[in-house]
């Protein structure tokens, strides 16, 4: 997924509320290889002149990836998110907190072609019992 990209995305206003109030917006994305190709640098710009950073590092012992996400907002890493690809979709979970509440993250990535892919965000409040997906991106490759 190297290479310049543009995002349609569909969010959320609020979390974990049953808020069904979603804002949709473009974006745009340059990924560039690191490693010789065991990761990745993600640079996002959003229409409000923020920004964010993903940092895809892959553990070929253990088939796993890390994904490591920090915005212009605070300038420091969230806590990583950990998975792996199968039969062409990518699932990673990690932990963090939402106004002091702990949650569990889950990103999905798939529709993976050449051109373009889906990356999905959902959070769990209870564990991972039920999940809200709370983001959409469709992401196509730029001309």
């Amino acid at each position: 997924m190297t290479g310049r990209w543009s995002i349609h995305n569909r969010r959320l206003r609020r979390r974990l509320v049953g808020s069904d109030d979603w804002e949709e917006f473009t974006s745009t994305s340059e990924v560039r290889p690191i490693f010789g190709g065991a990761g990745n640098v993600d640079e996002i710009t959003f229409p409000d002149g923020t920004s964010g950073l993903t940092v895809r590092l892959y553990d070929a012992a253990t088939g796993r990836w890390s994904l490591n996400w920090a915005s212009s907002d605070s300038g420091v890493f969230f806590p990583p998110l950990f998975g792996s690809f199968t039969d062409g979709v990518g699932t990673f979970h990690g932990d963090e907190v939402q106004d002091g509440v702990p949650v569990r993250i889950r990103f999905r990535w798939h529709r993976i072609t050449g051109d373009s892919a889906r990356w999905e965000q959902a959070m769990s409040a209870d564990g991972g019992q039920t999940w809200e997906t709370n983001w959409y991106m469709d992401i196509t490759r730029q001309a």
